[in-house]
């Protein structure tokens, strides 16, 4: 069924290269598949010339209306402040979430998170109907163990207002120092009243995976994130399948918020002949598109059982490994609709210490749908009840177990 067991044991090199490079080169500084890299401008570059038929003069009058009128009983911003203001201004005029400015604090705040470990509560958040959203509590974290899930709407941090706040501005709120609190209101489909946690922060160490052969002959993988170790981790757990005898699988990618594009790829390819398309990075600003594709590591025949479960946590890696397995019919999905976030970043040093964050491409799956729009629609839908999880069921992973069981 499986090929031969030893080209999964083989290629363990092969995946701790494509990990290093792929990782490096193209992700940069960051953990996050959407975070595409980091460029920086030369100061001797000669400047863009301003749009023709563009009238700048209203914004020079409003700077020196400020300038000669404005008083202040707290301490005066410096005209660098201002600077800084208006072009973070200018990049929220794209009413785009993942588009954002950087000032010196926030630049180097950005840059610590994402480059490994850090202190804070241990949720991924995102961007929904202009609400700041809980993409997922990571296992094991301050927020996970609060009990603070996949969905929650950050209304207030620390009795701050989320509305149009930025990720980057409510990430700075919630993060801190170890041993320290941070209260966080949280709207819940289904509570007729907010809500409060008071969350006290930890150093966070991003969990990765945990594998289970279950007494129906069934193996779990669930794999929390798609971290640089992931993809070695990952080979390891395959191998434990292929030496458990069994042919059904289940992947739980759920509150899965991402993490490396690399190990999405290198995961798929497990699956996937080489050659086939993984996942299109699309460029509409030059019309240019870059596909990643299957390294062709496939070891599983058709008789492999497999299902993928998902919810409303699984974003970014999770959405293209997902989205790419299910179109192939490699596996089924099981769960809730996806998160939805498909775009691409890139981290542009504007000055030494200040930084852009610019949305300059979307993910498609192999069938060129747009990850952004919408999330990914499972197979088989199967929602948590209230009720249910009070309980301790488990709907969607029983559902799981019922599909490969009876096919």
């Amino acid at each position: 069924m499986f090929g031969l067991k030893r080209v999964l044991v083989g290629l363990i090199a092969i995946i701790i290269v494509a990990a290093s490079f792929g990782g490096g080169v193209y992700v940069g500084l960051s953990r996050y598949p959407e975070v595409k890299k980091v460029t920086s401008l030369s100061n001797k570059e000669a400047p863009t010339p301003l749009p023709t038929g563009t009238d700048f003069d209203p914004f020079w009058k409003a700077w020196n209306v400020l300038d000669e009128k404005y008083v202040s009983f707290k301490a005066t911003t410096t005209e660098q402040d201002r600077v800084w203001g208006a072009i973070s201004g200018l990049a929220q005029s794209y009413n785009d979430p993942y588009t954002v400015f950087f000032p010196p604090i926030e630049s180097k705040n950005f840059e610590e998170s994402i480059n490994g470990e850090f202190q804070g509560v241990g949720m991924e958040i995102g961007i929904r109907d202009r609400t700041i959203t809980v993409i997922a509590p990571l296992k094991g974290t301050p927020a996970f163990n609060a009990g603070i899930k996949s969905g929650d709407k950050v209304i207030k941090i620390d009795g701050k207002p989320t509305i149009d706040m930025s990720v980057e501005k409510a990430v700075s709120l919630i993060r801190g120092p170890k041993g320290t609190t941070v209260a966080l209101s949280i709207y819940r489909e289904g509570e007729k009243e907010p809500l409060e946690f008071k969350v006290v922060r930890d150093t966070i160490n991003i969990p990765t995976i945990d594998t289970e052969k279950r007494t129906d002959e069934i193996f779990v993988i669930k794999l929390y994130s798609f971290s640089a170790n992931s993809p070695r981790l990952f080979r390891k757990a395959l191998e434990e399948f292929v030496n458990s005898g069994s042919d059904k699988l289940i992947l739980d990618l759920r509150n899965n918020p991402g993490g490396y594009l690399e190990a999405s790829v290198d995961m798929a390819s497990w699956f996937l002949p080489q050659g086939k398309t993984i996942v299109t990075e699309e460029n509409k600003k030059n019309g240019q598109s870059q596909v990643f594709r299957s390294k062709g590591y496939n070891i599983f025949s058709d008789k492999l059982k497999f299902v993928i479960l998902v919810n409303e946590g699984s974003a970014s890696a999770s959405e293209i490994l997902a989205g790419a397995l299910s179109e192939y019919k490699i596996a089924r999905l099981v769960g809730e609709k996806t998160f939805g976030k498909g775009s691409v970043q890139e981290l542009i040093k504007i000055t030494p210490d200040t930084s852009l964050k610019v949305t300059v491409a979307r993910w498609l799956t192999p069938n060129g749908i747009s990850i952004s729009e919408g999330g990914l629609k499972p197979e088989v839908e199967v929602s948590i009840k209230k009720e249910d999880a009070e309980k301790g069921r488990d709907t969607q992973m029983e559902r799981a177990v019922e599909l490969l069981l009876t096919n």
